[in-house]
């Protein structure tokens, strides 16, 4: 029996272009690598492929400059609004965005987070919130939910003694120069899905000269939680999400 020829017309899903053939480094599980896929569908999709620059500065989401093929620029820690800041208005033609983790932009990039989103610089902030350190061995981020344990709480995050949880995301909805905040996830299909719109929504809303786009994605660290990638999606949504809730939170 002759074997069946899958004719291109047949296609119904094949991996994005701009995605290189880099080997991933990211552990089993990790949120990463799927809002990697998702920005590579998104940009080829838009034909933006030549007209996209993307900022990676530390931690886990510095990697991403190896497997999406487009102009990439790296910033020291924290500072990647800033370097953000200075290409789009050297390149306004540009589509310009930032990609850090809750480590990097919540902690030592607090101040230029603030100061970008409030002057309402024209650029797309995606912001992965997995509520840890995970490049540097699981330690208590600004994100850390109470009673969570990590490398530097290991009897769980206490109020009294670290600090509540930062939602970024409410604090950015509050400046005016901030035009489109949502807060999404990746840990189901139609939570995919979600993501995607908002990116492209992101974008569009960034490159229009509306202001400053940023979006959340709520992420798993499956080793920094010592969980299995089934027990972190688990985690994720029973403890995660009652306090980081998915949806639109500003949209002007």
């Amino acid at each position: 029996m002759m074997e069946e020829i899958v004719k291109p017309e047949n296609l119904v899903y094949a991996k994005s272009k701009l995605l290189t053939d880099a080997p991933m480094h990211y552990c089993p599980g990790c949120s990463h690598g799927t809002v990697h896929k998702i920005l590579a569908e998104l940009i080829g999709e838009l034909g933006i492929q030549d007209k996209s620059v993307g900022i990676a500065p530390v931690g886990c989401a510095v990697m991403l400059y190896n497997y999406l093929d487009i102009d990439w620029v790296e910033a020291a820690h924290g500072r990647a609004p800033a370097v953000a800041t200075g290409l789009k208005r050297t390149n306004p033609n540009l589509h310009i965005f930032a990609y850090q983790g809750d480590g990097d932009l919540a902690a030592i990039g607090t101040a230029e987070i603030i100061h970008a989103c409030n002057r309402g610089e024209n650029i797309t902030i995606v912001f992965i919130n997995n509520g840890i350190y995970g490049m540097t061995g699981g330690q208590m981020a600004p994100t850390t939910l109470l009673g969570m344990k990590t490398a530097t709480s290991p009897q769980g995050r206490k109020a009294d003694l670290n600090g509540y949880p930062f939602k970024v995301s409410e604090m950015m909805a509050q400046l005016s120069g901030v035009s489109y905040v949502t807060r999404q996830a990746v840990h189901t299909p139609s939570a995919v899905r979600q993501t995607k719109k908002a990116l492209k929504k992101a974008f569009e809303k960034a490159y229009a000269g509306k202001g400053t786009s940023f979006v959340e994605v709520v992420a798993t660290c499956s080793s920094g939680w010592k969980l299995s990638p089934t027990e972190a999606n688990r985690w994720m949504a029973e403890n995660m999400l009652p306090f980081y809730p998915l949806g639109e939170i500003k949209d002007i």
